[in-house]
């Protein structure tokens, strides 16, 4: 059965996650700075707890967290502690009350940081923040129950051997609570499943099958193929992405999101199987309902949370 993914907001819900910039908090003190944030913070984490009771209630199996659910937190001038903010607890409470419920209702969570994040990086300064950000995630994913932090695996740098070979180091260093959700996925520009499932065997982190940024850029394997080569990845129930091409495939820049998933792009491979797929479409909620419905009028089976 197919338990569908909502990503991070909602289009049409009033149900919305707030943020800041540093600019913003550049001029206060650090005691106005944490007041702000931790108000924030306080915020998006009963927001989450109104996002995945939505979730319940419309028969979405799966939320995709926002990276900046705590916003700045690795920031090098307005970064914090979550314990350094006013109601710290009470956040923690929340995100373990978010936990519970996914528990309680079979609701997956997952995080998929920002493209900032680059383990492939020969640059130690982006290691480092890399690093920093995963860590920040992998605390909020400990507190809410979240099993995957999906990451792309960065730039080429001239050479492609060497930039995985530094990427597979640096999966290999990472602390249990990240290395224990971390997965990579085949991404539009530079690294097709071809080049990551190796590596994903090799260390036994799970591949994220894209089957629109497969589209994109091709590795010569059909979906079916590439289906098949990301499940043996996997020791858990697969996560795979889709999305439809703004433009429509025969455009030069397939790359950008339709609103909504043609259902002829998804996958009939797929229709069988026990897995979960965001919508990575810009409607968000909307073009889930309209999948689903899609879908189900041609006999898949959906998995409801709950079940």
């Amino acid at each position: 059965m197919i338990r569908l993914g909502l990503c991070c907001i909602f289009r049409a819900e009033p149900i919305k996650f707030r943020t800041t910039t540093a600019k913003r908090l550049s001029g206060l003190g650090r005691d106005e700075q944490l007041q702000i944030l931790g108000e924030i913070c306080l915020h998006n984490a009963l927001t989450l707890k109104e996002a995945l009771d939505y979730c319940l209630i419309n028969g979405i199996g799966d939320f995709r967290v926002q990276s900046q659910i705590n916003p700045l937190r690795t920031h090098p001038s307005a970064g914090y502690q979550l314990e350094e903010l006013p109601d710290y607890r009470k956040i923690i409470e929340i995100y373990r009350e978010c936990r519970q419920f996914n528990k309680e209702n079979n609701i997956r969570t997952t995080f998929h940081p920002d493209q900032f994040i680059v383990l492939s990086t020969p640059y130690s300064e982006v290691l480092q923040a890399s690093l920093a950000e995963l860590n920040y995630q992998a605390e909020i994913a400990e507190f809410i129950g979240a099993d995957v932090i999906n990451i792309h695996a960065g730039g080429v740098y001239g050479d492609k051997p060497a930039a995985l070979e530094r990427l597979k180091k640096q999966l290999e260093l990472l602390p249990d609570r990240i290395r224990s959700r971390i997965t990579l996925e085949n991404d539009d520009r530079n690294y097709t499943v071809s080049d990551l499932h190796t590596l994903c065997k090799d260390l036994d982190i799970p591949l994220v099958y894209d089957v629109h940024h497969h589209r994109c850029l091709s590795d010569g394997l059909t979906v079916e193929e590439a289906t098949a080569l990301s499940l043996k990845t996997w020791n858990r129930e697969p996560l795979f992405h889709i999305s439809s091409p703004k433009e429509g495939w025969n455009n030069a820049s397939c790359q950008y999101h339709h609103d909504y998933i043609a259902i002829s792009d998804f996958p009939d491979i797929w229709q069988e199987l026990d897995i979960t797929v965001e919508i990575e479409a810009k409607a968000k909620e909307l073009a889930i309902k309209k999948l689903k419905e899609e879908l189900s009028d041609k006999g898949v089976g959906i998995r409801l949370p709950g079940n």
